[in-house]
């Protein structure tokens, strides 16, 4: 049996067990039923599934377990974050993709530039080991490459873009860089101490996206959307203190907690006319100027 075969079976396992426990025959029986009407053929047994449990477990550090009152297998509820659901979907569509011999005809991917996730292993290190990096910044505001020296705190995610939080060595402060405008990572053997207690997630806490220099409070925002439009924002909560405080047939009202920032009005203009800001009151004037001076813009 060759490697495809192996991880093939590997995804259709997890993607079983992502649905919820299951015994060895449903198990079984999942596998026959997703390789039916294909030219796949995997071998399946008992023995070769406690093969894969370690399998998986030594590839993607996920743990299956095994309940005996219900003779069940399941993905481990306690080690299970956010991190291993993303695995578990990078590795799904790495096996449809890797798995399929052309995808031109059945696959339409957005065109765009390469994200410098070839960088992240290489921060991933220094951010846990405490190594200084350097690197030339390519910056989009003036459109200069700058020779960066920093120390790495955390990755973060952003709209489908890698960003590094790091403290400059030149002006000591906090900053995001896009993995994508890094030119060259470079990895020195300079150690630097770590701030106690830092905490990206609590650094970004109160903010829409990566923009967090805003010196003023964080504040109640409240927005409706139509009851179509509010489906979406129901599924697609625009930040984690997303609250529904009025949900009916005709209106989704919900509260948020934020710093109103450059990031955030942004998302709010991307809504165009399928959201009404209720309040701050300064947050709806800011919209307004913006439309006004859009709309200057783009008179005949």
């Amino acid at each position: 049996m060759g490697k495809k075969e192996f991880l093939l079976r590997y995804s259709h396992e997890l993607k079983r067990l992502r649905q919820g426990h299951a015994t060895f025959k449903e198990i079984s029986d999942y596998l026959d039923h997703q390789t039916a009407f294909t030219d796949e053929v995997i071998g399946f047994s008992k023995r070769t599934f406690q093969r894969d449990l370690k399998d998986i477990r030594a590839l993607y550090n996920i743990d299956i377990l095994y309940d005996r009152k219900s003779k069940s297998y399941f993905i481990d509820s306690v080690a299970r974050t956010a991190t291993t659901d993303r695995m578990l979907e990078a590795f799904e569509m790495f096996n449809a993709l890797n798995l399929t011999d052309d995808l031109s005809h059945f696959v339409q991917f957005e065109k765009r530039k390469p994200q410098g996730t070839h960088h992240f292993q290489g921060l991933l290190h220094c951010i846990k080991n405490h190594f200084v990096v350097n690197f030339p910044y390519h910056k989009y505001d003036d459109d200069i490459i700058v020779n960066r020296a920093v120390e790495p705190y955390a990755l973060k995610e952003f709209k489908s873009r890698w960003y590094l939080i790091a403290k400059d060595q030149n002006d000591k402060y906090i900053k995001t860089f896009g993995l994508d405008r890094i030119q060259e990572l470079n990895i020195t053997k300079k150690k630097f101490t770590p701030p106690e207690n830092f905490n990206a997630n609590d650094l970004y806490k109160d903010y829409f996206g990566i923009v967090n220099t805003s010196t003023d409070k964080a504040e109640e925002i409240v927005l409706s959307f139509d009851n179509f439009n509010g489906k979406y924002i129901k599924s697609f909560p625009l930040h984690e203190s997303q609250q529904i405080i009025v949900d009916n047939e005709n209106e989704t009202r919900l509260k948020l907690i934020l710093h109103i920032t450059s990031d955030f009005e942004m998302e709010l203009l991307s809504q165009g006319d399928k959201v009404k800001i209720i309040s701050p009151g300064r947050l709806r004037k800011r919209m307004r100027e913006i439309y006004k001076d859009a709309l200057a813009k783009n008179k005949d």
